[in-house]
């Protein structure tokens, strides 16, 4: 009898792990960018994406601003594979001092972590603020590292890799008197004098004449990409292999750090090269370690511990990849002190580089080898409302928004949120849905008399079971003018107009072109201050008239 109950006890066990599995999707949110290795949010809804040439770009509502946030290609070095602009991090008070940090390589191929501001312009960081906090000297053209996050203590951590060439061969990662194979943790916002960065007192080992105060903990041979549970505040480590294993390492929040990691001694849990290495208690093991070779993988690609509210199944799940044959597994604590790791799904080698989290806790991911960015979902959840789109535009002194579904499932209603700076959002109105429908339906509502400015607008989806999500957000300016300039004009078929009026440029609008005998031509939507001039459209002498404003001359040439 107790050897049935337990059989049907361990039944019973597998069909609920079984269930909580997720059904892991990768859903595209938009392409076009050169070698996408980093992604990072300012506690905003924008997700900054980082180019390894050396340009971060922005993603606002799904779409690509066209302006970079940051352009520093001339500065920085790519040559070599591993090489580049490969990390950011914004300051914790971001939304107050408008800091934000970068770590890439140099002419010299030496790291480089520099701290950046955001211009008057939110959307536009100012290249020419730059700070260098520390510069740290590389033996060769790989393994370094590149990833930079600020923890939960607030303080800045930089995870170097060994500094390259295979097995080591300096042992840097042992070496307690460099920089190189190291977790560092410095302080940006007390600098100690003569130096752009202070030295937090709890560091394990101040005072040690044979250890640099920076150092956090050591035996890393190339941790591309680490990240912070914001549950928790544990921190993942995904430490790249040299021949036979990829490791995770893991560092519980209640740590005052000075773990030893085990590289070049061990590679994962098996001895590489212990010469000269101390007992083996002195090393602290991976969480979890796979053996380096295909199907399986070659370089691993860290994740984040999921705390979004989307995928219930995902939750406290650590999510990662490897870069050579794009499996997924997640990571969980087994209950008993040790890990559960989980194969999710094989989307067949592409280049996944990178995680990311946008402000909500959802995962994103890079695929480098099509210059992709994806969200990380889970199929099996049944999404209540599917959007298509939501548009908002100037209309004279109105804003006209229309949104468009393609079902509606065990839905209540949408509510109109309206904010003046993006982050603090008022109700204007509720609209109600359809409790259950697989039909396309169209939605329209005006907002009224708005005062002129630049305003923001999203939709609340609440669902009948209290769930909430949102829309993307536009942004919308009520033009306080009405005089608008096109610039260039004259311009060419298929040539960006850009668009400003008196006081600031038109964010978001509907305009015509319309020829001098008064036919319309062409309709265009103003984004960012600019449209394109059809390739269609001849040579000649036309009007261009924007919603809430008069016409204005507009020629185009060949």
């Amino acid at each position: 009898m107790r050897s049935l109950i337990g059989a049907v006890l361990f039944i019973s066990l597998l069909s609920s792990s079984h269930a909580q599995m997720p059904d892991i999707g990768l859903q595209l949110v938009v392409g076009g960018f050169s070698d996408p290795v980093d992604i990072a949010h300012a506690g905003d809804s924008r997700l900054f994406i980082v180019e390894q040439g050396g340009v971060i770009r922005i993603i606002d509502g799904g779409t690509v601003l066209p302006a970079p946030f940051l352009d520093i290609s001339t500065i920085v070095n790519s040559g070599a594979n591993e090489r580049g602009l490969l990390g950011l991090a914004f300051h914790p008070n971001y939304s107050t001092n408008g800091y934000f940090f970068v770590n890439y390589t140099n002419s010299s191929g030496h790291t480089v972590v520099a701290r950046y501001s955001v211009s008057a312009n939110p959307d536009i960081g100012d290249s020419g603020s730059a700070l260098p906090i520390i510069t740290i000297v590389q033996d060769f053209n790989n393994h370094n590292g590149g990833d930079l996050n600020f923890g939960p203590d607030g303080y800045l951590y930089i995870g170097m890799g060994d500094g390259g060439d295979g097995g080591d061969p300096n042992n840097r990662a042992q070496d307690g008197l460099n920089l190189l194979g190291k977790m560092l943790r410095i302080d940006v916002d007390n600098p100690s004098i003569g130096s752009n960065y202070g030295i937090p007192a709890g560091n394990p080992f101040v005072g040690n004449p044979a250890v640099l105060d920076e150092i956090w903990a050591l035996g890393l041979r190339n941790p591309w990409r680490f990240s912070f549970d914001s549950g928790t505040g544990d921190m993942f480590i995904a430490d790249v292999g040299q021949d036979n294993w990829e490791e995770i390492d893991h560092q519980p929040a209640s740590s005052s750090g000075g773990e030893n990691y085990g590289w070049r001694c061990y590679e994962g849990n098996n001895t590489f090269n212990t010469s000269g290495c101390g007992p083996i208690g002195n090393y602290t093991f991976p969480i979890h370690a796979y053996t380096s070779s295909f199907p399986t993988g070659c370089s691993v690609t860290g994740g984040y511990v999921y705390r979004g509210t989307t995928y219930p199944k995902m939750q406290g799940k650590y999510i990662y990849t490897d870069y050579c044959t794009g499996r997924f597994w997640m990571l969980e604590p087994d209950g008993m002190g040790g890990w559960t790791n989980t194969f999710l799904k094989d989307f067949s080698n592409f280049s996944y580089a990178s995680f990311g989290q946008d402000v909500n806790g959802e995962l994103y991911v890079t695929d480098v080898s099509t210059g992709s960015i994806y969200q990380v979902i889970d199929n099996s959840v049944v999404v209540p409302v599917e959007l298509i789109s939501f548009e908002a535009y100037a209309k004279g002194d109105d804003v006209i928004l229309e949104w468009q579904t393609a079902s509606e499932v065990n839905f209540d209603r949408y509510e109109i949120m309206r904010s003046n700076d993006g982050v603090t959002w008022n109700k204007l109105t509720s609209v109600n849905g359809e409790a259950f429908s697989l039909q396309n339906r169209i939605y329209h509502w005006d907002d009224i008399n708005v005062p002129s400015g630049q305003w923001f607008y999203r939709l609340k989806i609440k669902d009948l079971d209290g769930s909430i999500d949102f829309s993307s957000i536009e942004k919308v300016l009520i033009n306080d003018t009405g005089y608008v300039r096109p610039y260039p004009n004259p311009a060419k078929a298929g040539q960006m107009v850009q668009l400003a009026s008196d006081t600031k440029s038109l964010l978001n609008a509907k305009a015509e072109i319309i020829s001098i005998t008064g036919k319309r031509m062409a309709n265009v939507h103003i984004q960012e201050g600019s449209i394109e001039i059809p390739e269609d459209l001849p040579k000649g002498y036309y009007l261009l008239r924007i919603a809430g404003a008069k016409s204005f001359p507009l020629i185009i040439s060949n």
